[in-house]
């Protein structure tokens, strides 16, 4: 990239034309690498998280492997739980769980204000580290969860399929909900203009999770606290807003804001950017899975999504969600080059 010019990920984000479709891939630097599971060896996922060093290190594997156009901050969407003392921990195997499930009216009224500067600061210095190592050679991503998704976590205690627990919570207490959602809002905001005053150059709200709500609960439950955060974030720093089997929710996440909405692929590009509006950016939306199969494969599925895109300004190549833990490294690589190589204008 010339000295001065905007990198090709930022420009797509704000719909400018851009010389080739920008890639960067969700779960970029994971379990899939071996130079993250080298790291891996000798730290724990919480250890990682907090030493700054590594996770800077982590952070940047993926650039020196595969020539993604961006960097993603490596730490979880969870660590902001953690100061809240509702016993956070990362158990291998059986991934995150809350020791103390925020079950009732009461736990959800009584959830602590934190600063979130001190208590999330080690994240801070992980960006400017990152930024420092990356010398602008790709923008850097910051990240964090939606509150409906870290509202999940915090009343079913860990990851759910059906997230009963979370949907007769909201249902039977609606006003502690949006006491508890009001509150994770507040954070959440925080915590990304932290990271953007640390460095990050454009942020990701992950709802991973809301996929499981109906369009009527989502509008009622939902969009109000999402749009809190977005319409709280600081201004000029593009926001990509992601969930996770979404299809019939994008409009109203749309509606709850966001630069660049980021699709899954359960959903084909082409027509879904035509129904949400050649006036927002669109980010996705490639199976995870395909990178399992050849690369002749993988050449033709990009190719479908490039065609979906038709050229215009504002896509960001991505996959519908994260890299699995059993994808070669070297279909990665070839993604991002088939990626550069089609869409070279």
């Amino acid at each position: 990239m010339a000295p001065g010019a905007s990198p090709p990920f930022l420009q797509a984000c704000l719909r400018r034309p851009v010389p080739f479709t920008p890639i960067w891939l969700m779960r970029q630097a994971g379990r899939y690498m071996p130079e993250y599971r080298a790291v891996r060896a000798r730290l724990g996922f919480l250890e990682l998280c907090k030493s700054p060093e590594a996770a800077a290190e982590v952070t940047l594997q993926p650039v020196e492997r595969l020539g993604v156009d961006a960097a993603i901050l490596f730490a979880d969407i969870l660590l902001v739980l953690e100061p809240l003392g509702v016993g956070l921990e990362f158990t291998r195997g059986d991934g995150p769980r809350i020791g103390r499930p925020v079950r009732s009216s009461q736990a959800a009224r009584a959830l602590p204000q934190i600063d979130v500067d001190d208590a999330l600061g080690f994240v801070y210095e992980t960006v400017a580290r990152a930024r420092k190592a990356l010398a602008d050679r790709v923008p850097l991503i910051g990240f964090a969860g939606a509150p409906f998704t870290l509202a999940s976590y915090l009343i079913e205690g860990g990851p759910s399929r059906e997230f009963l627990l979370t949907k007769a919570f909201m249902r039977r207490e609606p006003e502690a909900w949006a006491i508890m959602m009001t509150r994770l809002a507040d954070v959440t905001a925080d915590y990304l203009n932290g990271q953007i005053g640390a460095g990050v150059q454009a942020v990701q709200l992950f709802d991973s999770w809301v996929g499981a709500l109906s369009p009527a609960d989502y509008r009622a439950y939902v969009l109000p606290h999402s749009r809190r955060v977005i319409r709280a974030l600081r201004p000029g720093v593009p926001v990509i807003h992601f969930g996770v089997g979404t299809g019939g929710l994008l409009a109203l996440m749309r509606e709850a804001g966001g630069d660049v909405i980021g699709l899954d692929w359960r959903v084909e590009l082409g027509p879904t950017w035509a129904r949400l509006g050649q006036d927002v950016a669109v980010q996705g939306n490639l199976d995870p899975a395909v990178l399992l199969a050849d690369v002749g494969a993988i050449r033709l599925a990009a190719r479908e999504i490039l065609d979906g895109a038709a050229g215009r300004p504002g896509h960001v190549f991505n996959l519908g969600h994260g890299v699995h833990k059993e994808t070669p490294v070297e279909h990665v690589r070839a993604l991002v080059d088939i990626v550069h190589e089609m869409s070279a204008r």
